[in-house]
Formats: C-alpha cells, structure tokens, sequence
C-alpha cells in the first residue's frame, strides 16, 4: 500500500545525517529538532503554534482535554472513520455521537450534524477522510450558531487547502479551535515511529496543551494542570524535517497517479472513482479509495491478493456496531450512508513512488475482475 524504503532511497543522504545528528548530540526529548520542526511545520500550515505530541490519538485526547470538556459532554463525529476518532472521546468519559457522512466525499454530514446537537453537545470534531477537505464552511457555521468548539481532525488531511465560499484559503488543521494530526509512517508527512501534533491559533489553548503534554509542568516538579506524558522524540522530529520541505511534492506525485487511476477507470459502470469536491489542493489522496457497484466487493479483494496486488476496506465495520462504542440510542436508518460504503470501498496502493506499470498493472486486474 505504501513504499516507505523507496521515498527514504530518495531522501537517505539528508536523513541519516539528521539521525546521526540526533544521536551526536543525545538530545533525543525536547531537543532543538524538535523546536525546529514545530516552527518549522507552524510557518507551513500558516497556524500559530504546533505543539508535538507522541502520536496522532494523544494528540485529539489533548486537544479536547485542552478544551476543558467534562465527562457526559457530548462530541459528534462522524461513524465511517477510524476509530482513534470516538474512542478519546469515550476515554475522557464524554459522549461520543456517531452522525452519517456524505456519500461522494466520505466526510460528515453537515445537516445530519445539525439533527444531533442538544444542549449537552459541545465540539464536532470533522474528519478530513482519505485526503479530501471536509465541508468546513457549513461545519464552522454550525460551530458559531450554537456556539461549539470545532475539533479538525487532520491525521489524513495535512497538506489540503480548504477554500472558503468567500474565497479564503486556509490549511486544513488551521481553520477549527484546535487540530489533531499523526505524524505515523504511511502517511503524507510520516516519521520512521509514532509521532503526532496539536495545532491552535489560540493562545491561551495552546499554553494549555504545552503543559498537558509534559505531565502538566511548565516548570520542572511544579504540575499545574492534569496532564500525560507525549512527546515528539528528536529522532522522528530530524526525520520529519527532512520531508516536510517535500511535502507538497509529495502531495502532487500522489495527485497525479490518482488522476491515472481516475482515467484508467473511465467508463467502468461498477466502479465509482473518488470524488474531488472543491479546489485541486482540497485532496492530498491520503488514500485512493473506489466504491465497487454491482459486484463482489469482498472476492475482489481476494483476488487482487491472489495477484500480489496490496489493498485495503478502510473501513469495514461502521463505528456505531463496533462493540466497544455500541449505544441504545443509534438507529440503523440514521446511517445509510455508512452501512452501504462499508460494503462498497476498496482503497488501492497510494504512495510517492507509484510508476505507471504498477498503475496499469492494478487497474488492469481490476477491470478484468469486474469484467470477467
């Protein structure tokens, strides 16, 4: 699915000198990579502070512990997502509220977004699926009408640029009250281990957070918060220095062999391709995910496998009949939407390194499948 050794090929002169760096100098917590690459990464998203953290799922239980939410407030998200997303939620003893997605983007659902709120709702945390913005205009004026608090989380999202109605241009992870990336290896910015950040305009939430990723210290042995111990280790920040500078070269390569994908399967009736709603730089093709109509869904995967050809069904089970976040209050028919995709997707290799043989290779046994 991905080709981790053949991007590092490419880029092993800069990060073997930047790890031996690391390691010369032995600050491997809280070292001057680190403080590099947030600046860094703050100057790239246009954002006021990064705060790194140790990886993607401490970094959205952070953030809403920044926020101040109480145990049985409630958080909407969306129920075809992974499962990081609500489960931080249930961990800090808030409500998680499970709401349909779109069924071209994959993202939320703004109106089935606005049918959830009660007065115990306090954030709706988007989650910019596979690479494709979510609808942040109808989300944030959703967020001020009842006065929420707008969690992004961008763990597949980081590079998109979100183009507002009115013609403003933001990065994704910059536009809520606070953002949660993961910096984990497959994806468009990855490190070589877990890694992750917070990012925030706000000033006062992010003295917050830089106190609840260090056990609540802002001075040594003086807690003045509750906090967990989650940090950025040098290592994988001199790693993530090394890409940043290529992230949108990365993002491009991965736009282009899905603009292949797109036109190898013109024309194919059972197959639906994914949808770019918005500006070009709106996807970063985190994932390259198809919905399969009209045929065995399950038997292709079997036999893309039998052809040495990698896939995935991200994700197979909607969050709403996962066991651990099963809740009375769901119904089935508030779920459409998600319970048909969870039957249908099929995501294909998507990486920097994708040549077009492997692209016709794919594609080509796809078709003959559907076909046959």
């Amino acid at each position: 699915m991905v080709d981790l050794k053949g991007q590092y090929e490419a880029i092993r002169e800069v990060v073997d000198r930047s790890i031996a760096e690391v390691i010369d100098t032995t600050s491997f917590i809280n070292g001057p990579e680190v403080r590099a690459f947030q600046k860094e990464l703050e100057t790239y998203l246009g954002v006021r502070h990064v705060i790194p953290c140790a990886n993607g799922t401490d970094a959205l239980q952070i953030a809403m512990m920044g926020l101040g939410l109480q145990p049985g407030d409630e958080v909407i998200t969306a129920d075809f997502t992974f499962a990081a997303t609500v489960e931080v939620i249930a961990l800090l003893q808030l409500t998680p509220v499970l709401v349909d997605v779109e069924p071209d983007t994959f993202n939320i659902d703004p109106e089935a977004v606005r049918k959830a709120i009660t007065p115990k709702t306090k954030a709706i945390v988007p989650v910019h699926l596979f690479g494709q913005c979510a609808n942040m205009d109808a989300i944030m004026d959703i967020a001020r009408e009842h006065n929420l608090y707008v969690i992004e989380d961008n763990a597949q999202g980081i590079g998109a640029t979100y183009t507002f109605e009115h013609g403003k241009k933001v990065k994704t992870g910059a536009i809520g009250d606070v953002a949660a990336t993961s910096f984990f290896p497959s994806k468009n910015l990855g490190c070589y281990g877990d890694g992750g950040a917070i990012f925030t305009n706000d000033d006062d939430l992010a003295h917050v957070i830089r106190g609840i990723v260090n056990h609540g210290m802002y001075e040594r042995y003086h807690h003045d918060v509750v906090g967990v111990n989650s940090r950025l280790d040098s290592i994988q920040a001199a790693v993530l220095r090394a890409k940043l500078p290529l992230l949108d070269a990365y993002n491009e390569r991965r736009k282009e062999a899905a603009t292949k994908y797109t036109a190898a399967f013109e024309g194919e009736d059972k197959i639906v391709t994914p949808v770019l709603v918005g500006e070009p730089d709106s996807h970063v093709y985190h994932q390259y995910t198809l919905k399969v109509k009209g045929a065995d869904r399950d038997a292709l995967v079997a036999f893309l496998g039998a052809h040495d050809i990698p896939c995935g069904v991200y994700y197979p089970i909607p969050l709403h009949r996962q066991k651990a976040y099963l809740d009375k209050r769901y119904d089935e028919k508030d779920f459409p939407v998600t319970n048909k995709l969870v039957e249908e997707v099929i995501s294909l290799p998507m990486h920097t390194e994708l040549d077009d043989e492997q692209i016709a290779y794919i594609t080509s046994t796809i078709k003959a499948f559907i076909n046959k």
